[in-house]
């Protein structure tokens, strides 16, 4: 049963990840001079004993176990229900926070009555700096990072911006939902995630939504979340080289995200544009540039996203 009152609703969503939930909580119980928490955990169906490990170890939390694995963002969406707090926490199974994170991120949002959501530093095991401060994809800068023509066009504004100091707060277009601190005024105004996309781009759509509604998107350098990153989607199947993503379900949300927010021209363009850079490294590969069996991953690529638009019926729909 959820808590009577709480500051921060703290959400997890944990699949076949039971030692990094463990660890994730344990962390989040070290955090002290903080807020008052509610702790709500929604499992999808885990087949390595998760579900039965969170209710012997962590009885004071909220378990929601789902019978199958309906996603990240309608899982999260799932936990509204048992929600009190002026303040949602969305928190990966593989993020583990600093004694002060709960509290710092906190005291800055009710500083800022204006800030809808807020992220933080986030870094590797090894301490490396990962991207924590982002901008929001657009056609032409997807096009020139898979084109590999980044370099030539310096001043465009990429997703990923590494190149600042990472030392002061700064507004953004959207942060990653590993540590997605929300503003429960703003949920209550635009909701949580659509339930569209099953995995990736929820946190991007939602961020813009937010926006939209008038609030702003915070990055604060004060406190640091350990990372480790696509510990959930190892067990659902190959992770891409880039990013440690499911090349399908990020494409789906992709042309989804696309659509929903750019319109059907925006969405067609993207789709083209896949096509061109796809195209593009091929003809690279066929002038000697590139490995051997790289032009079949890519023509692979290319079928992929028209499958995956067909069978959304033109990003109109997701496939699970």
């Amino acid at each position: 049963m959820a808590h009577k009152s709480a500051d921060v609703d703290v959400v997890l969503v944990s699949y076949n990840t039971a030692d990094l939930t463990r660890k994730a909580l344990t962390a989040l119980a070290g955090s002290t001079g903080g807020p008052t928490l509610n702790v709500i955990v929604v499992d999808n169906a885990s087949q390595d004993g998760s579900a039965a490990m969170l209710s012997a170890e962590f009885p004071g939390l909220t378990l929601i176990a789902n019978q199958g694995n309906v996603g990240f963002g309608r899982a999260n969406n799932q936990a509204l229900p048992h929600c009190v707090g002026r303040y949602m926490l969305l928190l990966n199974t593989d993020a583990f926070v600093q004694p002060d994170s709960l509290a710092k991120t906190v005291a800055y949002m009710d500083a800022h009555p204006d800030c809808g959501i807020l992220g933080v530093k986030l870094v590797g095991q090894d301490g490396a700096l990962q991207p924590s401060c982002r901008y929001f994809p657009t056609n032409w800068s997807l096009f020139l990072n898979e084109t590999g023509l980044r370099r030539v066009f310096p001043r465009v504004r990429y997703i990923d911006d590494m190149t600042w100091d990472h030392a002061s707060a700064r507004d953004c277009d959207w942060v990653p939902g590993c540590y997605y601190l929300i503003r429960r005024e703003a949920v209550d105004r635009v909701g949580l995630f659509d339930p569209r996309y099953f995995l990736y781009y929820e946190e991007v759509d939602h961020c813009l939504a937010v926006k939209r509604a008038g609030y702003r998107v915070t990055f604060v350098p004060d406190t640091e979340v350990v990372h480790l990153g696509g510990e959930s989607a190892k067990s659902e199947g190959p992770i891409s080289e880039k990013g440690r993503q499911l090349e399908g379900l990020r494409l789906e949300s992709e042309l989804l995200y696309f659509r929903k927010n750019h319109g059907f021209g925006g969405m067609l363009l993207r789709f083209l544009l896949i096509v061109l850079a796809n195209l593009a490294q091929i003809a690279k590969r066929l002038l000697g540039r590139g490995r051997a069996g790289d032009g079949r991953v890519l023509l692979r690529h290319i079928g992929l996203a028209w499958s995956t638009l067909w069978r959304t019926r033109w990003a109109t729909r997701p496939t699970r």
